[in-house]
Protein backbone atom coordinates (compact mmCIF):
# COMPACT_ATOMS: atom_id res chain seq x y z
CA UNK A 1 0.00 0.00 0.00
CA UNK A 2 1.33 3.73 -1.33
CA UNK A 3 -0.45 6.35 -0.61
CA UNK A 4 -0.55 9.69 -3.44
CA UNK A 5 2.17 11.37 -2.07
CA UNK A 6 3.67 13.72 -4.26
CA UNK A 7 7.54 13.85 -3.31
CA UNK A 8 8.93 17.51 -3.91
CA UNK A 9 12.50 18.22 -3.09
CA UNK A 10 13.41 20.74 -0.95
CA UNK A 11 16.56 22.84 0.90
CA UNK A 12 15.89 21.47 4.26
CA UNK A 13 14.69 18.43 6.05
CA UNK A 14 11.90 18.91 8.36
CA UNK A 15 10.46 22.20 6.11
CA UNK A 16 10.18 19.66 3.29
CA UNK A 17 8.54 17.32 5.26
CA UNK A 18 6.02 19.93 6.60
CA UNK A 19 5.47 21.55 3.29
CA UNK A 20 4.97 17.95 1.47
CA UNK A 21 2.57 17.02 4.26
CA UNK A 22 0.77 20.10 4.10
CA UNK A 23 0.17 19.76 -0.25
CA UNK A 24 -0.82 15.78 0.54
CA UNK A 25 -3.61 17.43 2.23
CA UNK A 26 -4.49 20.01 -0.32
CA UNK A 27 -2.55 22.86 0.85
CA UNK A 28 0.10 24.81 -0.63
CA UNK A 29 2.94 26.07 1.66
CA UNK A 30 5.72 26.72 0.58
CA UNK A 31 9.09 25.46 2.72
CA UNK A 32 10.20 29.20 3.42
CA UNK A 33 6.31 29.60 4.78
CA UNK A 34 6.23 26.47 7.32
CA UNK A 35 9.83 27.95 8.33
CA UNK A 36 9.15 31.21 8.84
CA UNK A 37 5.55 30.46 10.62
CA UNK A 38 7.09 27.79 12.43
CA UNK A 39 10.04 29.97 13.96
CA UNK A 40 12.51 27.52 12.92
CA UNK A 41 15.87 30.34 12.99
CA UNK A 42 18.01 30.28 15.96
CA UNK A 43 21.34 30.65 17.14
CA UNK A 44 23.28 28.55 20.01
CA UNK A 45 26.37 27.36 20.57
CA UNK A 46 26.46 24.87 23.57
CA UNK A 47 29.65 25.76 25.99
CA UNK A 48 29.46 22.29 27.70
CA UNK A 49 29.58 20.20 24.20
CA UNK A 50 33.10 19.18 22.75
CA UNK A 51 33.70 20.98 19.78
CA UNK A 52 35.82 18.21 18.40
CA UNK A 53 33.89 16.15 15.77
CA UNK A 54 31.04 17.54 17.24
CA UNK A 55 28.58 19.93 15.14
CA UNK A 56 25.81 19.45 17.18
CA UNK A 57 27.81 22.11 19.67
CA UNK A 58 26.66 25.00 17.17
CA UNK A 59 22.76 25.32 16.05
CA UNK A 60 21.09 27.62 13.74
CA UNK A 61 17.89 26.50 13.70
CA UNK A 62 15.35 25.53 16.59
CA UNK A 63 15.44 21.44 18.04
CA UNK A 64 14.28 18.85 15.94
CA UNK A 65 10.49 18.84 15.35
CA UNK A 66 10.08 22.16 16.60
CA UNK A 67 9.57 23.64 13.31
CA UNK A 68 6.34 21.04 12.70
CA UNK A 69 5.21 22.06 16.22
CA UNK A 70 4.94 25.70 16.30
CA UNK A 71 3.61 25.79 12.66
CA UNK A 72 0.62 23.10 13.16
CA UNK A 73 0.01 25.27 16.91
CA UNK A 74 -0.01 28.62 15.02
CA UNK A 75 -2.39 27.63 11.56
CA UNK A 76 -4.35 25.72 14.23
CA UNK A 77 -4.23 21.99 12.69
CA UNK A 78 -4.76 19.08 14.56
CA UNK A 79 -1.43 16.87 14.95
CA UNK A 80 -0.31 13.61 16.63
CA UNK A 81 3.03 13.24 17.77
CA UNK A 82 5.25 10.73 20.02
CA UNK A 83 8.56 12.07 21.16
CA UNK A 84 9.80 8.86 22.14
CA UNK A 85 9.02 4.57 22.15
CA UNK A 86 10.89 2.28 24.81
CA UNK A 87 9.69 -0.61 22.54
CA UNK A 88 10.97 -0.88 18.72
CA UNK A 89 8.37 -3.11 17.42
CA UNK A 90 4.90 -0.58 19.11
CA UNK A 91 6.95 2.17 17.41
CA UNK A 92 7.10 0.28 14.00
CA UNK A 93 3.62 -1.15 14.57
CA UNK A 94 2.48 2.57 14.97
CA UNK A 95 3.61 3.93 11.81
CA UNK A 96 1.54 0.71 10.10
CA UNK A 97 -1.41 1.71 12.32
CA UNK A 98 -1.11 5.30 10.69
CA UNK A 99 -0.31 3.80 6.62
CA UNK A 100 -3.43 2.16 7.00
CA UNK A 101 -5.56 4.65 7.70
CA UNK A 102 -4.26 6.70 4.37
CA UNK A 103 -2.02 8.65 6.73
CA UNK A 104 1.48 9.73 5.98
CA UNK A 105 3.95 9.91 9.05
CA UNK A 106 6.89 12.15 9.66
CA UNK A 107 9.54 10.42 11.20
CA UNK A 108 13.07 12.08 13.01
CA UNK A 109 15.51 9.62 11.70
CA UNK A 110 19.77 8.92 12.27
CA UNK A 111 21.38 10.34 8.87
CA UNK A 112 24.18 8.07 8.98
CA UNK A 113 22.53 4.52 8.28
CA UNK A 114 20.64 6.01 5.29
CA UNK A 115 21.62 3.94 2.53
CA UNK A 116 20.28 7.13 -0.32
CA UNK A 117 22.39 9.42 0.80
CA UNK A 118 26.46 9.83 0.55
CA UNK A 119 26.55 11.69 3.68
CA UNK A 120 27.94 9.56 6.49
CA UNK A 121 27.47 12.03 9.85
CA UNK A 122 26.38 10.94 12.68
CA UNK A 123 23.25 13.53 12.85
CA UNK A 124 20.06 12.64 14.35
CA UNK A 125 17.73 15.04 14.19
CA UNK A 126 17.16 14.21 10.30
CA UNK A 127 13.46 14.50 9.03
CA UNK A 128 11.91 11.73 6.69
CA UNK A 129 8.20 10.53 5.72
CA UNK A 130 7.06 7.33 5.19
CA UNK A 131 4.13 7.19 2.77
CA UNK A 132 3.58 3.52 1.94
CA UNK A 133 4.58 -0.48 3.01
CA UNK A 134 4.67 -3.03 0.51
CA UNK A 135 5.55 -6.21 2.44
CA UNK A 136 9.00 -5.57 4.41
CA UNK A 137 9.31 -2.63 2.48
CA UNK A 138 8.49 1.10 3.41
CA UNK A 139 8.60 4.01 0.74
CA UNK A 140 9.90 6.93 2.25
CA UNK A 141 9.87 10.81 1.24
CA UNK A 142 13.21 12.10 2.06
CA UNK A 143 12.88 15.50 0.65
CA UNK A 144 16.52 16.20 0.69
CA UNK A 145 17.01 13.86 -2.22
CA UNK A 146 15.25 14.02 -5.72
CA UNK A 147 13.19 10.79 -5.64
CA UNK A 148 11.41 8.61 -3.57
CA UNK A 149 13.25 5.63 -1.35
CA UNK A 150 12.58 2.42 -0.38
CA UNK A 151 13.81 1.17 2.77
CA UNK A 152 13.35 -2.15 4.45
CA UNK A 153 12.21 -2.38 7.88
CA UNK A 154 15.08 -3.26 9.37
CA UNK A 155 17.38 -0.41 8.24
CA UNK A 156 14.09 2.10 9.19
CA UNK A 157 13.69 0.55 12.74
CA UNK A 158 17.64 1.30 12.83
CA UNK A 159 17.45 5.11 11.77
CA UNK A 160 14.68 5.52 14.15
CA UNK A 161 16.54 4.51 16.97
CA UNK A 162 20.18 5.69 16.07
CA UNK A 163 22.58 6.09 18.89
CA UNK A 164 24.30 9.23 20.32
CA UNK A 165 23.71 13.02 20.76
CA UNK A 166 20.00 13.62 20.26
CA UNK A 167 18.76 10.27 19.48
CA UNK A 168 15.36 10.31 18.22
CA UNK A 169 14.12 7.14 20.02
CA UNK A 170 11.37 6.75 17.18
CA UNK A 171 9.98 10.08 17.44
CA UNK A 172 7.26 10.32 15.05
CA UNK A 173 4.47 12.59 14.15
CA UNK A 174 1.70 13.43 11.55
CA UNK A 175 -1.23 15.50 10.86
CA UNK A 176 -4.57 14.09 12.32
CA UNK A 177 -7.08 15.76 10.29
CA UNK A 178 -7.38 17.29 6.88
CA UNK A 179 -6.59 20.99 7.62
CA UNK A 180 -9.56 23.93 6.47
CA UNK A 181 -8.46 25.15 3.47
CA UNK A 182 -9.53 28.83 5.18
CA UNK A 183 -6.39 28.70 7.50
CA UNK A 184 -5.58 32.19 9.24
CA UNK A 185 -2.35 32.47 7.92
CA UNK A 186 -1.93 35.89 8.11
CA UNK A 187 -2.13 35.42 11.71
CA UNK A 188 0.12 32.26 11.83
CA UNK A 189 3.01 34.69 10.05
CA UNK A 190 2.81 37.31 12.71
CA UNK A 191 2.94 34.38 15.81
CA UNK A 192 5.55 32.95 13.98
CA UNK A 193 7.54 36.62 13.44
CA UNK A 194 7.11 37.38 17.10
CA UNK A 195 8.09 34.15 18.37
CA UNK A 196 11.49 34.50 16.14
CA UNK A 197 12.12 37.94 17.46
CA UNK A 198 11.97 36.67 21.06
CA UNK A 199 14.04 33.82 20.82
CA UNK A 200 16.98 36.09 18.78
CA UNK A 201 16.60 39.15 21.14
CA UNK A 202 14.72 37.93 24.26
CA UNK A 203 16.15 34.48 26.19
CA UNK A 204 18.09 35.59 28.91
CA UNK A 205 20.11 31.76 30.17
CA UNK A 206 22.77 30.21 27.80
CA UNK A 207 24.67 32.08 24.49
CA UNK A 208 21.45 32.29 22.55
CA UNK A 209 20.21 33.91 19.53
CA UNK A 210 22.16 37.63 18.88
CA UNK A 211 24.02 37.08 22.11
CA UNK A 212 25.26 33.56 21.62
CA UNK A 213 27.13 35.23 18.06
CA UNK A 214 28.88 37.73 20.24
CA UNK A 215 29.46 34.62 22.66
CA UNK A 216 31.09 32.73 19.56
CA UNK A 217 33.00 35.88 18.48
CA UNK A 218 34.43 35.79 21.75
CA UNK A 219 35.29 32.28 21.78
CA UNK A 220 37.12 32.48 18.36
CA UNK A 221 38.97 35.51 19.47
CA UNK A 222 40.62 33.62 22.34
CA UNK A 223 40.83 30.38 20.64
CA UNK A 224 44.20 29.99 19.82
CA UNK A 225 45.24 31.06 23.22
CA UNK A 226 42.91 28.70 25.03
CA UNK A 227 43.11 25.32 22.59
CA UNK A 228 46.35 26.40 20.58
CA UNK A 229 47.08 26.61 16.85
CA UNK A 230 45.66 22.92 15.91
CA UNK A 231 42.97 22.87 18.27
CA UNK A 232 42.04 26.08 17.19
CA UNK A 233 41.52 24.74 13.58
CA UNK A 234 39.25 21.74 14.35
CA UNK A 235 37.23 24.53 16.23
CA UNK A 236 36.65 26.62 12.77
CA UNK A 237 36.28 22.88 11.01
CA UNK A 238 33.63 22.49 13.02
CA UNK A 239 31.87 25.29 12.77
CA UNK A 240 32.26 25.30 9.24
CA UNK A 241 30.64 22.03 9.24
CA UNK A 242 27.51 23.26 10.78
CA UNK A 243 27.19 26.45 8.70
CA UNK A 244 27.61 24.94 5.33
CA UNK A 245 27.43 21.22 5.08
CA UNK A 246 25.18 20.03 7.88
CA UNK A 247 21.41 20.71 6.97
CA UNK A 248 21.18 24.15 5.60
CA UNK A 249 23.53 26.06 8.22
CA UNK A 250 24.07 29.93 9.18
CA UNK A 251 23.28 31.17 5.81
CA UNK A 252 21.16 28.91 4.58
CA UNK A 253 18.74 29.28 6.67
CA UNK A 254 19.05 33.17 6.81
CA UNK A 255 18.34 33.24 2.61
CA UNK A 256 14.84 30.39 3.73
CA UNK A 257 13.90 32.94 6.32
CA UNK A 258 14.33 36.22 3.39
CA UNK A 259 12.48 34.12 1.09
CA UNK A 260 10.00 33.62 4.15
CA UNK A 261 9.59 37.60 4.42
CA UNK A 262 9.13 38.21 0.87
CA UNK A 263 5.99 35.81 0.88
CA UNK A 264 4.84 37.14 4.25
CA UNK A 265 5.08 41.04 2.41
CA UNK A 266 2.64 39.57 0.37
CA UNK A 267 -0.02 38.16 2.27
CA UNK A 268 -0.01 40.71 4.84
CA UNK A 269 0.18 43.35 2.20
CA UNK A 270 3.13 45.05 4.12
CA UNK A 271 5.80 45.65 1.07
CA UNK A 272 8.60 47.07 4.16
CA UNK A 273 8.84 43.62 5.10
CA UNK A 274 10.63 43.37 1.90
CA UNK A 275 12.84 45.77 2.71
CA UNK A 276 13.92 43.55 5.94
CA UNK A 277 13.83 40.54 3.17
CA UNK A 278 16.47 42.28 1.71
CA UNK A 279 18.27 43.21 4.82
CA UNK A 280 18.52 39.06 5.96
CA UNK A 281 19.80 38.44 2.72
CA UNK A 282 22.84 40.68 3.27
CA UNK A 283 23.56 39.18 6.45
CA UNK A 284 23.11 36.09 5.16
CA UNK A 285 25.89 37.01 2.63
CA UNK A 286 27.87 37.96 5.51
CA UNK A 287 27.22 34.33 7.45
CA UNK A 288 28.88 33.31 3.83
CA UNK A 289 31.68 35.11 3.22
CA UNK A 290 32.62 34.41 7.09
CA UNK A 291 32.20 30.69 6.46
CA UNK A 292 34.45 31.09 3.47
CA UNK A 293 37.16 32.70 5.38
CA UNK A 294 36.66 29.84 8.10
CA UNK A 295 37.49 26.97 5.23
CA UNK A 296 40.75 29.21 3.88
CA UNK A 297 41.77 30.00 7.07
CA UNK A 298 41.56 25.97 8.04
CA UNK A 299 43.13 24.88 4.79
CA UNK A 300 45.74 27.51 5.14
CA UNK A 301 44.63 29.08 2.84
CA UNK A 302 44.12 32.52 4.77
CA UNK A 303 45.99 35.61 6.57
CA UNK A 304 43.12 36.18 7.80
CA UNK A 305 43.40 36.30 11.81
CA UNK A 306 41.21 34.80 14.73
CA UNK A 307 40.99 38.49 16.10
CA UNK A 308 39.84 39.91 12.10
CA UNK A 309 37.42 36.34 12.10
CA UNK A 310 35.68 37.76 15.58
CA UNK A 311 35.37 40.82 14.62
CA UNK A 312 33.73 39.74 11.78
CA UNK A 313 31.02 37.70 13.79
CA UNK A 314 29.96 41.01 15.71
CA UNK A 315 29.59 42.85 12.56
CA UNK A 316 26.47 40.02 12.17
CA UNK A 317 25.65 40.04 15.33
CA UNK A 318 25.40 43.70 15.32
CA UNK A 319 23.34 43.58 12.01
CA UNK A 320 21.30 41.06 13.22
CA UNK A 321 20.28 42.82 16.57
CA UNK A 322 19.23 45.81 14.40
CA UNK A 323 17.31 43.51 11.83
CA UNK A 324 15.36 41.78 14.84
CA UNK A 325 14.50 44.75 16.63
CA UNK A 326 13.13 46.63 13.75
CA UNK A 327 10.91 43.26 12.53
CA UNK A 328 10.15 43.08 15.77
CA UNK A 329 9.01 47.36 16.16
CA UNK A 330 7.27 46.70 12.69
CA UNK A 331 5.17 44.19 12.88
CA UNK A 332 3.99 45.52 16.76
CA UNK A 333 3.21 48.60 15.07
CA UNK A 334 2.22 47.71 11.75
CA UNK A 335 0.36 44.37 11.91
CA UNK A 336 -2.11 43.94 15.10
CA UNK A 337 -4.20 41.39 15.10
Amino acid sequence: MNLNFEHRSTAHCETGVISNLMNFYGIKLSEPMAFGIGAGLFFVCMPFVPFKGNMMKFSFRTLPGAVFKHSMKNLKIKVGRKNRFFNKEKAMKKVDDLLAQGIPVGNVVGLYFLPHTPLRIHFNAHHLCVIGKEGDIYTVSDPTVASIQNLSSDVLKKVRFSRGMLRPQGKMYWIKEKPNESLDLKSAIIKGIKTTCYNMLDIPILPIGVNGITSLSKQIRNIEKKYGEQDALFFLATLLQAMEEFGTGGAGFRFLYSAFLYEAAEVLQKMKLKVLAEEMSIIGDLWRAFALECGRKFKNRSNESCNELADRLLVIAEKEKRFFVSLRKFINTECKK
